[in-house]
Protein backbone atom coordinates (compact mmCIF):
# COMPACT_ATOMS: atom_id res chain seq x y z
CA UNK A 1 0.00 0.00 0.00
CA UNK A 2 1.52 3.52 -0.57
CA UNK A 3 1.57 5.57 1.70
CA UNK A 4 0.16 8.90 2.34
CA UNK A 5 0.15 12.33 4.26
CA UNK A 6 -3.10 13.41 3.67
CA UNK A 7 -5.84 13.97 6.50
CA UNK A 8 -9.31 12.15 5.56
CA UNK A 9 -11.46 15.16 6.28
CA UNK A 10 -15.01 13.47 5.48
CA UNK A 11 -16.87 9.74 5.52
CA UNK A 12 -15.82 6.87 3.56
CA UNK A 13 -18.46 6.44 0.64
CA UNK A 14 -19.75 2.95 2.86
CA UNK A 15 -20.14 4.60 5.81
CA UNK A 16 -23.89 5.84 6.77
CA UNK A 17 -24.91 8.32 9.66
CA UNK A 18 -27.99 8.19 10.91
CA UNK A 19 -29.20 11.31 12.36
CA UNK A 20 -31.07 11.14 15.19
CA UNK A 21 -35.06 11.53 15.52
CA UNK A 22 -37.30 13.07 18.50
CA UNK A 23 -40.51 12.98 18.96
CA UNK A 24 -42.76 16.10 19.23
CA UNK A 25 -42.43 16.30 22.80
CA UNK A 26 -38.97 15.76 22.64
CA UNK A 27 -38.34 18.51 20.47
CA UNK A 28 -40.44 20.67 22.61
CA UNK A 29 -38.11 20.43 25.71
CA UNK A 30 -35.14 20.75 23.54
CA UNK A 31 -36.74 23.85 22.80
CA UNK A 32 -37.61 24.67 26.06
CA UNK A 33 -33.86 23.84 26.94
CA UNK A 34 -32.90 26.12 24.07
CA UNK A 35 -34.76 29.20 25.04
CA UNK A 36 -33.26 28.76 28.58
CA UNK A 37 -29.59 28.34 27.01
CA UNK A 38 -30.11 31.27 25.19
CA UNK A 39 -31.30 33.62 28.36
CA UNK A 40 -27.82 32.78 29.91
CA UNK A 41 -25.57 34.13 26.73
CA UNK A 42 -23.31 36.93 27.07
CA UNK A 43 -24.51 40.13 25.45
CA UNK A 44 -23.68 40.86 22.46
CA UNK A 45 -21.27 43.55 23.44
CA UNK A 46 -19.06 40.89 24.53
CA UNK A 47 -15.94 39.67 21.88
CA UNK A 48 -16.78 35.92 23.36
CA UNK A 49 -20.44 36.30 22.38
CA UNK A 50 -19.71 35.36 19.03
CA UNK A 51 -18.56 31.72 20.11
CA UNK A 52 -20.80 31.09 22.57
CA UNK A 53 -23.69 31.68 20.32
CA UNK A 54 -22.13 29.70 17.56
CA UNK A 55 -21.29 26.73 20.07
CA UNK A 56 -25.24 26.73 21.40
CA UNK A 57 -26.24 26.45 17.32
CA UNK A 58 -24.27 23.89 16.28
CA UNK A 59 -25.74 20.75 15.40
CA UNK A 60 -27.42 18.62 17.94
CA UNK A 61 -25.31 20.76 20.92
CA UNK A 62 -29.10 21.00 22.89
CA UNK A 63 -30.36 17.58 22.07
CA UNK A 64 -27.08 16.09 23.67
CA UNK A 65 -27.55 18.18 26.87
CA UNK A 66 -31.40 16.57 26.81
CA UNK A 67 -30.01 12.94 26.43
CA UNK A 68 -27.43 13.72 28.96
CA UNK A 69 -29.89 14.79 31.16
CA UNK A 70 -31.90 11.62 30.55
CA UNK A 71 -34.40 14.23 29.80
CA UNK A 72 -35.19 15.52 33.25
CA UNK A 73 -35.64 19.27 32.62
CA UNK A 74 -33.71 20.69 35.84
CA UNK A 75 -30.63 18.46 35.28
CA UNK A 76 -30.30 18.87 31.59
CA UNK A 77 -30.22 23.00 32.72
CA UNK A 78 -27.65 22.15 35.24
CA UNK A 79 -25.64 20.49 32.94
CA UNK A 80 -25.93 23.20 30.15
CA UNK A 81 -25.49 26.21 32.50
CA UNK A 82 -22.14 24.55 34.08
CA UNK A 83 -20.97 23.62 30.57
CA UNK A 84 -21.53 27.50 29.29
CA UNK A 85 -19.81 29.27 32.17
CA UNK A 86 -16.59 26.65 31.71
CA UNK A 87 -16.54 27.69 28.09
CA UNK A 88 -16.95 30.83 29.44
CA UNK A 89 -13.56 30.40 31.41
CA UNK A 90 -11.20 27.71 29.44
CA UNK A 91 -12.46 29.52 25.87
CA UNK A 92 -11.95 25.86 24.23
CA UNK A 93 -12.81 27.77 20.57
CA UNK A 94 -10.25 30.50 21.07
CA UNK A 95 -6.51 28.35 22.04
CA UNK A 96 -4.07 29.30 19.87
CA UNK A 97 -2.70 26.85 17.25
CA UNK A 98 0.77 27.60 18.42
CA UNK A 99 0.39 27.18 22.35
CA UNK A 100 -0.28 24.10 21.83
CA UNK A 101 1.77 22.84 18.62
CA UNK A 102 4.86 21.25 20.32
CA UNK A 103 2.30 18.67 21.67
CA UNK A 104 1.27 17.50 18.59
CA UNK A 105 4.76 17.25 17.35
CA UNK A 106 5.03 13.05 17.75
CA UNK A 107 1.23 12.29 16.70
CA UNK A 108 0.26 11.25 20.28
CA UNK A 109 -3.05 12.53 19.30
CA UNK A 110 -4.46 12.50 15.57
CA UNK A 111 -7.66 13.01 14.04
CA UNK A 112 -7.93 11.34 11.06
CA UNK A 113 -10.71 9.18 9.41
CA UNK A 114 -14.21 7.98 9.88
CA UNK A 115 -15.84 5.09 11.44
CA UNK A 116 -18.68 3.41 10.01
CA UNK A 117 -21.20 5.38 11.18
CA UNK A 118 -19.05 8.64 9.95
CA UNK A 119 -17.71 9.71 13.19
CA UNK A 120 -14.62 11.36 12.84
CA UNK A 121 -11.80 9.01 14.78
CA UNK A 122 -9.49 10.49 17.28
CA UNK A 123 -6.65 8.15 18.01
CA UNK A 124 -4.34 8.69 20.99
CA UNK A 125 -1.31 7.00 21.10
CA UNK A 126 0.54 7.26 24.84
CA UNK A 127 3.29 5.82 23.91
CA UNK A 128 4.29 8.59 22.09
CA UNK A 129 4.16 11.32 25.16
CA UNK A 130 6.53 13.85 24.23
CA UNK A 131 6.17 16.32 26.96
CA UNK A 132 6.18 16.99 30.54
CA UNK A 133 2.48 16.97 32.44
CA UNK A 134 0.92 20.72 31.99
CA UNK A 135 -2.19 22.20 32.14
CA UNK A 136 -0.78 22.92 27.89
CA UNK A 137 -1.59 18.81 27.54
CA UNK A 138 -5.04 19.30 28.48
CA UNK A 139 -5.53 21.99 26.58
CA UNK A 140 -4.24 20.84 23.30
CA UNK A 141 -6.52 17.57 23.80
CA UNK A 142 -9.63 20.37 24.27
CA UNK A 143 -8.20 21.71 20.87
CA UNK A 144 -8.38 18.44 19.49
CA UNK A 145 -11.77 17.52 20.73
CA UNK A 146 -12.77 21.32 19.28
CA UNK A 147 -11.27 20.22 15.80
CA UNK A 148 -13.16 16.50 15.34
CA UNK A 149 -16.83 18.45 16.10
CA UNK A 150 -15.23 20.70 13.69
CA UNK A 151 -15.36 17.35 11.12
CA UNK A 152 -18.79 15.94 12.14
CA UNK A 153 -20.80 15.21 9.22
CA UNK A 154 -24.49 16.61 8.71
CA UNK A 155 -26.08 14.19 11.06
CA UNK A 156 -23.66 13.55 13.24
CA UNK A 157 -23.30 14.99 16.45
CA UNK A 158 -20.50 12.13 17.99
CA UNK A 159 -16.92 11.15 17.75
CA UNK A 160 -14.93 8.40 18.15
CA UNK A 161 -11.78 8.20 20.47
CA UNK A 162 -9.34 5.06 19.38
CA UNK A 163 -6.70 4.36 22.54
CA UNK A 164 -3.44 2.75 21.07
CA UNK A 165 -1.42 1.45 23.88
CA UNK A 166 1.26 -0.09 21.69
CA UNK A 167 4.78 1.02 22.70
CA UNK A 168 2.93 2.46 26.31
CA UNK A 169 5.26 2.46 29.35
CA UNK A 170 4.48 3.61 32.93
CA UNK A 171 6.93 6.52 32.15
CA UNK A 172 4.42 7.75 29.37
CA UNK A 173 1.24 6.65 30.11
CA UNK A 174 -0.75 9.58 32.01
CA UNK A 175 -0.88 9.48 35.38
CA UNK A 176 -4.58 8.53 37.04
CA UNK A 177 -4.93 12.27 38.04
CA UNK A 178 -4.46 13.66 34.60
CA UNK A 179 -7.12 10.83 33.47
CA UNK A 180 -9.60 12.15 36.00
CA UNK A 181 -9.31 15.82 34.63
CA UNK A 182 -9.78 14.81 31.04
CA UNK A 183 -12.54 12.72 32.09
CA UNK A 184 -14.56 15.60 34.09
CA UNK A 185 -13.94 17.21 31.01
CA UNK A 186 -15.58 14.83 28.44
CA UNK A 187 -18.25 13.75 30.73
CA UNK A 188 -19.58 17.56 32.20
CA UNK A 189 -18.27 19.91 29.03
CA UNK A 190 -18.64 17.34 25.37
CA UNK A 191 -21.28 15.85 26.93
CA UNK A 192 -23.19 12.82 24.54
CA UNK A 193 -19.96 13.44 22.31
CA UNK A 194 -18.18 10.81 23.04
CA UNK A 195 -20.05 7.71 20.40
CA UNK A 196 -17.55 5.29 21.21
CA UNK A 197 -14.14 4.65 23.32
CA UNK A 198 -11.99 1.79 22.19
CA UNK A 199 -8.73 0.53 24.10
CA UNK A 200 -6.04 -1.40 22.14
CA UNK A 201 -2.86 -3.36 22.91
CA UNK A 202 -3.61 -2.44 26.79
CA UNK A 203 -0.56 -4.24 28.33
CA UNK A 204 -1.12 -6.28 31.21
CA UNK A 205 1.03 -3.66 33.36
CA UNK A 206 -1.37 -0.93 32.90
CA UNK A 207 -4.37 -3.06 33.52
CA UNK A 208 -3.94 -0.75 37.73
CA UNK A 209 -4.68 2.21 35.58
CA UNK A 210 -7.92 1.47 34.17
CA UNK A 211 -9.28 0.19 38.27
CA UNK A 212 -7.98 3.44 39.28
CA UNK A 213 -10.13 5.73 36.95
CA UNK A 214 -12.71 3.02 36.49
CA UNK A 215 -14.86 4.62 39.82
CA UNK A 216 -15.02 8.13 37.97
CA UNK A 217 -16.28 6.91 34.69
CA UNK A 218 -20.07 7.19 34.59
CA UNK A 219 -22.45 4.07 33.72
CA UNK A 220 -22.84 6.21 29.94
CA UNK A 221 -19.24 6.31 29.16
CA UNK A 222 -18.44 2.83 30.67
CA UNK A 223 -21.19 1.54 28.22
CA UNK A 224 -19.24 2.81 25.15
CA UNK A 225 -16.07 1.28 26.22
CA UNK A 226 -14.62 -1.63 24.03
CA UNK A 227 -10.92 -3.24 25.18
CA UNK A 228 -9.64 -5.19 21.72
CA UNK A 229 -12.49 -4.93 19.19
CA UNK A 230 -12.22 -6.28 15.85
CA UNK A 231 -11.63 -2.81 14.19
CA UNK A 232 -12.50 -3.79 11.03
CA UNK A 233 -16.15 -4.46 11.77
CA UNK A 234 -16.22 -0.36 13.26
CA UNK A 235 -13.96 1.05 10.60
CA UNK A 236 -14.08 1.11 7.11
CA UNK A 237 -10.66 0.04 5.39
CA UNK A 238 -10.29 2.95 3.42
CA UNK A 239 -9.89 4.41 6.43
CA UNK A 240 -9.15 2.42 8.81
CA UNK A 241 -5.13 2.84 9.70
CA UNK A 242 -3.05 0.38 7.86
CA UNK A 243 -1.05 -0.57 12.13
CA UNK A 244 -4.85 -2.02 12.38
CA UNK A 245 -4.94 -3.62 9.37
CA UNK A 246 -6.25 -1.86 7.52
CA UNK A 247 -6.47 -0.11 4.25
CA UNK A 248 -5.33 3.86 4.74
CA UNK A 249 -1.81 3.59 4.81
CA UNK A 250 -1.24 7.10 6.72
CA UNK A 251 2.46 8.17 7.45
CA UNK A 252 2.41 11.24 10.61
CA UNK A 253 4.56 13.86 8.90
CA UNK A 254 4.20 17.01 12.32
CA UNK A 255 4.47 19.65 10.01
CA UNK A 256 2.08 18.48 7.26
CA UNK A 257 -0.40 17.31 9.60
CA UNK A 258 -0.67 20.31 11.60
CA UNK A 259 -1.09 22.43 8.37
CA UNK A 260 -4.34 20.19 7.08
CA UNK A 261 -5.58 20.53 10.55
CA UNK A 262 -5.44 24.00 11.26
CA UNK A 263 -6.79 24.75 8.10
Amino acid sequence: MEKTTKVLTSPSPSAKVTPRTYTDEQQQQIEELRQYAESLLLPESDPYSIWERRWLASQGTVARYMRAGKWRMDECKKRIKGTLEWRRSYKPDLIPPEEVRIESETGKIILNGFDCDGRPILYMRPGRENTETSPRQLRHLVFCLERARDFLPDGQDSIVIIVDYRSTTLRTNPSVGTARKVLTILQQHYVETLGRAIVTNLPLLLNFFYKGISPFLDPVTRDKMRFNPDLSVLVPADHLDASFGGEFNYEFEPVSYWNQIIE
